[in-house]
C-alpha cells in the first residue's frame, strides 16, 4: 500500500515543527509496515496548484490523502479587509470567494476521484495561533466548501477542527 499526500503545509509541516515531529515521521511511526508514504505536497500551495501535484503522483500509489485550503484562506485576507457599504454588500463578497475556492475544489475533487484510488480530504483547521474570531468565521465558508463537495461525492473527510483543537 503506497499513500501519497497532497496539498500545503499541513503535510508538507517539517519547517514548522521539530525534528522527528512532521506528519511524515508520523506515519511511518503509525501505518503498517508495508504501508508507504510520499509527500507530494508543497508548503504554500493553493487549491490551483494540485493538478500539477497530481501529475507527480508517484505511479505505485493506492491511497491518497488531500489538505488543501487553508492559503487560499489566506490569500482573500485582503478582500475580507476591504470596507464595506453593508452587510448585505458583504455577504456579497463572501460569496464571490466561497464560489470561486468551489469551483476549483469540485474540479480537483473529481479530477482525484477519476483516479479510481481511495481518497480522504482534510477540513482546513481553525486553531491558528493569532487567527482572530471573525477570521475564523469566514474560514467556515472555506470549510463548508470541502465538506460538502467531499459529501457529494461520497469523499472521506478527517476533520482537523476536531483533531487540532489548540493553537
Amino acid at each position: 500500500m503506497h499513500l501519497s499526500l497532497l496539498g500545503d503545509s499541513i503535510f508538507d509541516n517539517q519547517a514548522y515543527v521539530q525534528p522527528g515531529c512532521s506528519v511524515l515521521d508520523h506515519l511511518g511511526k503509525y501505518l503498517p509496515p508495508a504501508w508507504r508514504t510520499s509527500l507530494v505536497a508543497k508548503d504554500g500551495s493553493v487549491a490551483l496548484n494540485v493538478p500539477d501535484q497530481i501529475k507527480r503522483l508517484p505511479l505505485c500509489t493506492t491511497h491518497i490523502a488531500l489538505s488543501i485550503g487553508g492559503n487560499d484562506a489566506l490569500e482573500a485576507i485582503p478582500v475580507l479587509d476591504s470596507p464595506s457599504t453593508s452587510i448585505l454588500a458583504s455577504l456579497h463578497v463572501l460569496h464571490g470567494l466561497q464560489f470561486a475556492f468551489e469551483h476549483t475544489f469540485s474540479h480537483l475533487l473529481k479530477d482525484l476521484r477519476g483516479l479510481g484510488k481511495p481518497l480522504l480530504v482534510c477540513t482546513i483547521y481553525d486553531k491558528v495561533p493569532g487567527l482572530t474570531a471573525e477570521l475564523r468565521t469566514a474560514l467556515s465558508l472555506f470549510n463548508d466548501v470541502i465538506t460538502r463537495e467531499a459529501a457529494a461525492l461520497g469523499v472521506a473527510v478527517l476533520d482537523l477542527r476536531t483533531i487540532l483543537t489548540d493553537e
